[in-house]
């Protein structure tokens, strides 16, 4: 049976690997955009130390329209972070954080890597 780091090793070109104790999207592989070279490097950093790595599947996420320029629309990457409460009850506000890949093409949406964030709306609530 396959343990979870001969998993990872296995298939660094589908996975996102993120060093664990860090934040803001540095150091990171996505392997669907990854080159051999640095898939190589990412297997010799897990095998050396595999508790500083966390591995997730690559999320395909959707797309809005971005301006790119002062009268340029084109698609980006975005994943929305709602906020939801829970205690007794479950309540979820009427917003959230909606976060954009200001790259074209790129996965990565933290602010620290060149991607933006957008409001997000909720038009109409039901009860």
């Amino acid at each position: 049976m396959m343990n979870e780091r001969e998993y990872v090793l296995q298939n660094l070109d589908k996975l996102v690997v993120k060093p664990a104790n860090e934040s803001g999207g540095y150091g990171m592989l996505v392997g669907p955009h990854s080159t051999k070279k640095e898939q190589q490097l990412f297997a010799e950093l897990i095998q050396a130390n595999p508790r500083n790595y966390i591995a997730q599947p690559t999320l395909k996420l959707s797309t809005a329209p971005a301006l790119i320029a002062k009268d340029y629309l084109e698609p980006r990457h975005l994943d929305l972070r709602p906020f939801i409460l829970q205690s007794k009850e479950t309540y979820v506000t009427t917003g959230g954080l909606t976060r954009v890949a200001m790259k074209k093409g790129s996965l990565v949406v933290n602010s620290s890597q060149g991607g933006g964030s957008k409001d997000t709306w909720i038009v109409e609530s039901k009860r």
